[in-house]
This record gives C-alpha cells, sequence and structure tokens, in this order.
C-alpha cells in the first residue's frame, strides 16, 4: 500500500473519535467538521514518520484548533455559530482523507449529538476556552494532562486544576437554586420576552435583551445545536417565534424561570438566563429526549 494511501486509511480510523472531541469541545457538527478537516490538512503536510503516536498526535491537533476556534467566537458576536443550509454546497462538502466528497450521515450525526445532549453542551458552552478543552479531553476522552498542558500551554498541575474548575461549575449548575425574589425578578423580565414576542415588537425586544445575549436551539431531531449571539439578530429571531409565543405558558423549569408550549402535539421548552434585569442567555429545547429529562412546573407566584 502506497504511503500516502496507508496515511489516509489510518486518518479514516481516527476521524469518528476525532470528530466526537471536537463536537462536545464546540457544540456545533459543522465546526467539529472543519476542525477535523483541518486536522488532515496539517497531517498531509507533515511527515508522518517522525509521529510516533498518531492517535494522540492528532488528538492534539485537533485540541488546539477547537480553541483557537473557541477563543475567536468572541471577535464574531453578532453571527450565527452554525446555521447550515437544508443542501449544502458543493464546495463545503467534507472530504475524505483520500480526497473524495464526504456527503453528512444524518443517522451518524444524530448518534453523536444525542451521545452529548442539548443540556451538556449549554453548561459547556458557560466554561472559559482552556477549562472546556482540559475537561472534555480529561474527563470525556480520558487523555493525560501531561497531553493537554501542551494545548493549553500550562503546566500539568496547571491543566488539572482547569479541569478541576470546570468540574466544579459543570457540577454546580445542576445543583443552584434561586431564591424566590431572584425567580419574582426574572419572571417579570421574561413577561416582558413574551410579550413583545407576541406582538413582534422589536424595539421592545431589544430592550429586554443583553447586547451579548446568545440564543441557542436544538435540532428537536438530532438534537444538535445552533446558536446566534448578539441582541439584533436574537430579536429577529424571537419575532419570528411570536406562534410559539402566543401559546407558550410560563413554568418552573429545573427551578428557574422558563416557557413551555405545544406545537404540533409536542412539548417546547425555554429556558432563559437574567442578569441585571436583561436576558443573557436563551435555550430552546425540542428533542424529545431532552424535555423528557427536564423537571417542568407550575409557578406559584402569580397568574399563569
Amino acid at each position: 500500500m502506497h504511503e500516502d494511501e496507508w496515511l489516509a486509511k489510518r486518518f479514516e480510523e481516527e476521524r469518528g473519535r476525532l470528530r466526537a472531541v471536537a463536537y462536545r469541545m464546540l457544540g456545533s457538527l459543522c465546526e467539529a467538521e472543519d476542525a477535523v478537516q483541518e486536522a488532515w490538512l496539517r497531517l498531509s503536510r507533515s511527515d508522518a514518520e517522525e509521529i510516533d503516536n498518531l492517535a494522540g498526535w492528532l488528538t492534539t491537533v485537533v485540541g488546539r484548533v477547537c480553541l483557537d476556534m473557541l477563543r475567536s467566537r468572541t471577535s464574531r458576536r453578532e453571527e450565527p455559530l452554525d446555521v447550515r443550509p437544508a443542501e449544502p454546497a458543493a464546495a463545503d462538502t467534507a472530504v475524505t482523507a483520500a480526497g473524495r466528497p464526504r456527503q453528512p450521515d444524518p443517522q451518524e450525526e444524530a448518534l453523536l449529538a444525542d451521545s452529548v445532549g442539548v443540556a451538556m453542551l449549554v453548561v459547556l458552552d458557560k466554561l472559559a476556552p482552556a477549562e472546556r478543552l482540559a475537561f472534555v479531553l480529561h474527563d470525556l476522552f480520558a487523555v493525560p494532562f501531561e497531553d493537554i498542558a501542551p494545548i493549553v500551554e500550562r503546566t500539568p498541575a496547571a491543566a488539572r486544576q482547569l479541569a478541576s474548575r470546570a468540574r466544579r461549575r459543570v457540577r454546580g449548575e445542576a445543583d443552584t437554586v434561586p431564591p424566590a425574589a431572584d425567580l419574582t425578578r426574572t419572571r417579570r423580565v421574561v413577561d416582558a420576552f413574551l410579550a413583545a414576542a407576541r406582538d413582534g415588537n422589536f424595539a421592545a425586544l431589544l430592550e429586554v435583551l443583553d447586547p451579548d445575549v446568545v440564543a441557542r436551539s436544538d435540532s428537536g431531531i438530532s438534537g444538535a445545536l445552533t446558536a446566534v449571539r448578539g441582541a439584533a439578530l436574537v430579536a429577529r429571531q424571537a419575532a419570528m417565534f411570536a406562534q410559539f409565543a402566543q401559546s407558550a405558558q410560563v413554568a418552573l423549569v429545573n427551578g428557574v424561570v422558563g416557557v413551555v408550549a405545544r406545537s404540533g402535539g409536542e412539548l417546547r421548552v425555554m429556558l432563559f438566563t437574567v442578569a441585571e434585569d436583561r436576558i443573557t442567555e436563551v435555550s430552546v429545547v425540542m428533542a424529545k429526549a431532552e424535555v423528557d429529562r427536564l423537571d417542568l412546573a407550575v409557578p406559584e407566584f402569580g397568574t399563569v
């Protein structure tokens, strides 16, 4: 077998694992595929004979690429993170290591997305890039801190601290229950958001949204997460959800103020994060498996 063919075959054997790593790092199937393709490009330009551990080398490259992508997101807050057309353009179609077009596999994407879950991706997205990388590589893929340290440009001990801090934050998200006063204040903000969405009032939506608000939504089928950043983009999206808002009902979702609504017989849930009387995050959960995991209850404060 020719050396190039052997290298391509070895890369294809690692592709699934690399894609899983990148997806948990980025929360986007498109960006995950981009990171994996970049790893192949770098491998093809390298001297493979000098690579002792190809799997480890590729994991390191994908980790660095994902870290750079996470850090760059702050410079493009107003742009969609993973808004994909129904039919990808030919130029955007991923290719195999051998150079042949690689068409997306819906079943593969569904299995990958379901294995992570929207709830976990939302929590991971709150971590700093280096924390997220250390947590994902060590806790989810058992990569030793000695290998993680060079990626985040820290010592193994510092990499361990990053993962430990991320682990506490991930666990703490589920344990945080806001006091009643915070629930009431959040309820007022959510009510204002719903009223503006029902009326399609763009100006009113901008008033209740933080300038750097992030809105996330799963696909409902594969569970793949999409996100937009910035008040203007989120307000336009919310205005499109006017029909959803008409049937929405405020409820407690995992102990915090959220919104539930039925569409086509399926239950949809919206979760909010509020700071200083403005919405900083909105998460729309449509996948039935994720909705079923949520603890839903009608609030005892005010009229629903």
